[in-house]
């Protein structure tokens, strides 16, 4: 009896007590439990943008006025009124909360499909959401470097950028499909949605025609590749969009100009808000959207900071490759079929630049510039070669005479440098690097060399002309057999390039491929003419000669009188040469296409043999040598390398 009057006297205080704390003194229970490491990033990371669900920081904010953040879906106007107008919270909390929560609204209503009465309050949340994000990042007491490792600001940098590529896109696609829409983006289109003034600018852009919008706008986080090992980005401000500027391409057939600039410029857009104070940009209802070329621009000037400027440098460059239907055209082309390649062309991969240096890649037989996908794309990626080199792609007709590439390439690279640096004063018309893959290594070889009077003299050998006979041939064909080193080119990479030709252009199977080559080249057809006696049996013995797969013969004339063309003294070359079988001696290697003792040239600054079939362009250990030999190139003109390990290689 007295135990149990024991424990009821216990539990009767304890109640007692209980009740005394929580009437008199507001003491709280509080539990404690571990959370996983994912739980952990999740609550930290996660927000309307990768969950669907405001994130921590929002809720906490929303917490102070007594609001469950599950609240704001249904009543998200009643949520933001409140942070709007409580005080309690500070700048940073009160703008990045708002900022989520009008992403909220935004993403809400903007699912397809959207009716058009709908536009222009999608294009309202997105601009608000931008508004405040903005203000958070630029406007609030502390500056973004204070906040570098904040999660929040990451967050809200996310919120803005999104918020911007909707913004545009959404535009983009309502006046495309409703009004057809022809601006001035150079002078700037000003349009009204809802209470917003809104200005795009696009003056520093290189676009076909800134009289009118683009054909489409494509954010780069929406495109995914294959082929691609990489895709290069680098992280700061902005929208990074892919502007179409043209549907095709290529044209094979001959153009009055010798180059196209990429019809899918890549495209870094922002939003600003005019005024100088937090309160002037939260009352403005006026919006400017520039453009920027993100090749040329590394930063910009964003409320009176220099900002970095987001880039995506794989998208368009892939976009590019994707749609170019080179593969296809490249084999065709070889056997005259199709829309076949006239003459050679130069596709420029970035805006031209006048001080950044010109890499120019060649191509090899049967193949197109999808030869140098990686490799472009692995330069792209390179920082410090990126802001110092442009790349110029070669797209040239294989199926024609080596001898009629080297003379057009060399005319289209001197046109092509005419139209943009006319006086040739820039830094883009000096020290040019050649890189050049198997026949595409032959013609980069052959256009640092001189000819001297060697293949005229060899013609007259073969062919005694005189007379008028002798002249009207010279005239035609002395363009041909005559050349000097480009002036502009200073340094060359061959790789697996045939400069002695290759036994396999023998081989009976190829033999009989050779035999599909077409060259339409009736200006070629005409010389035979002259040089036939008109009683002999006609032209066959120099039409022959004219298919590209004989020029890389070994036995071949052209090949053998060019072999030991002296290359200019003011170039420095490289070689890369592959090895199918690394097990034989290297004098009797070969990357099953290219003997080694072929593609070996003495005097080269460097060689680099790499386990590897004839494609050894595409492998990763080519890549690193190649982009070795351009910091190297950089470190030599005096120009800084922010690699050196590389450099010092």
């Amino acid at each position: 009896m007295f135990l149990r009057n024991s424990y009821i006297g216990r539990f009767s205080l304890f109640v007692a007590l209980f009740y005394l704390c929580i009437t008199f003194t507001g003491c709280a229970v509080v539990k404690v439990s571990l959370v996983s490491n994912v739980d952990y990033m999740s609550l930290r990371r996660s927000d309307i943008l990768t969950t669907g669900e405001l994130s921590v920081y929002t809720a906490a904010a929303l917490q102070v006025f007594d609001i469950d953040k599950n609240q704001c879906g249904e009543s998200g106007d009643f949520c933001r009124e409140v942070l709007m107008n409580n005080i309690g919270l500070d700048a940073e909390d009160r703008l990045s909360a708002l900022a989520e929560l009008w992403m909220q609204k935004a993403l809400s209503m903007d699912i397809e499909p959207v009716s058009g009465g709908q536009v222009e309050t999608i294009i309202n949340a997105y601009l608000e959401t931008a508004r405040y994000a903005y203000a958070y990042l630029f406007l609030t007491e502390r500056l973004l470097d204070e906040r570098a490792l904040e999660n929040r600001q990451t967050q809200v940098l996310d919120y803005y950028n999104f918020a911007v590529q909707k913004t545009l896109t959404t535009l983009f696609k309502y006046y495309q499909e409703m009004s057809q829409l022809k601006v001035d983006l150079e002078q700037g289109a000003h349009l009204q949605s809802g209470p917003w003034n809104i200005t795009i600018k696009a003056e520093e852009l290189r676009l076909a025609d800134k009289r009118q919008l683009p054909d489409d706008l494509i954010p780069a986080s929406l495109l995914s590749f294959s082929g691609l090992r990489n895709q290069y980005h680098r992280d700061g401000l902005g929208a990074e969009l892919v502007a179409v500027t043209s549907e095709r391409v290529v044209s094979a057939r001959s153009a009055k100009i010798p180059y196209s600039e990429t019809p899918f410029p890549a495209v870094t857009t922002i939003i600003s808000f005019p005024g100088k104070s937090l309160e002037e940009v939260l009352a403005t209802h006026d919006a400017v959207i520039k453009g920027y070329d993100p090749y040329s621009r590394v930063s910009i000037k964003l409320a009176g900071k220099e900002i970095p400027l987001s880039a995506n440098f794989t998208a368009a460059y892939g976009l590019w490759l994707a749609r170019s239907g080179f593969a296809a055209q490249s084999l065709l082309t070889l056997i005259g079929k199709g829309d076949v390649l006239e003459k050679p062309r130069i596709y420029l991969m970035q805006p031209y630049n006048p001080d950044h240096h010109i890499a120019i890649m060649l191509h090899g037989l049967a193949s197109s510039p999808e030869a140098w996908v990686n490799l472009a794309n692995e330069i792209l990626g390179d920082e410090t070669l990126r802001q110092n080199f442009q790349i110029w792609q070669i797209y040239y007709p294989t199926n024609a005479p080596i001898a009629l590439n080297n003379h057009e390439i060399r005319k289209a690279i001197e046109q092509t440098l005419a139209c943009f640096d006319p006086e040739g004063t820039t830094r883009s018309s000096r020290d040019i690097l050649l890189i050049g893959h198997s026949m595409g290594g032959m013609l980069s070889r052959l256009m640092v060399s001189s000819s001297g009077d060697r293949l005229w003299d060899a013609f007259l050998e073969k062919f005694p002309l005189e007379g008028k006979r002798l002249e009207r041939v010279r005239e035609k064909l002395g363009p041909y057999m005559y050349f000097q080193p480009l002036p502009q080119v200073s340094r060359a990479i061959f790789i697996a390039a045939p400069h002695r030709g290759t036994p396999v252009a023998e081989i009976a199977l190829v033999r009989w491929l050779a035999d599909f080559v077409t060259v339409p080249l009736d200006r070629f057809k005409e010389i035979a003419q002259l040089l036939v006696d008109p009683k002999s049996v006609g032209p066959v013995s120099l039409i022959r000669p004219l298919n590209s797969i004989d020029n890389l013969s070994s036995h071949d004339h052209f090949v053998q009188l060019t072999a030991d063309l002296p290359i200019s003294s003011r170039v420095r070359y490289h070689s890369i040469i592959g090895n199918r079988n690394p097990r034989l001696p290297l004098k009797d290697s070969s990357d099953g296409v290219v003997p080694y003792s072929s593609a070996h040239l003495q005097g080269a600054d460097s060689e680099l043999v790499v386990s590897s079939g004839h494609s050894v362009q595409e492998t990763p250990q080519a890549i690193i040598e190649i982009r070795r030999i351009m910091h190297l190139h950089l470190k030599e003109l005096g120009i800084g390398t922010a690699d050196e390990s590389i450099a010092g290689w």
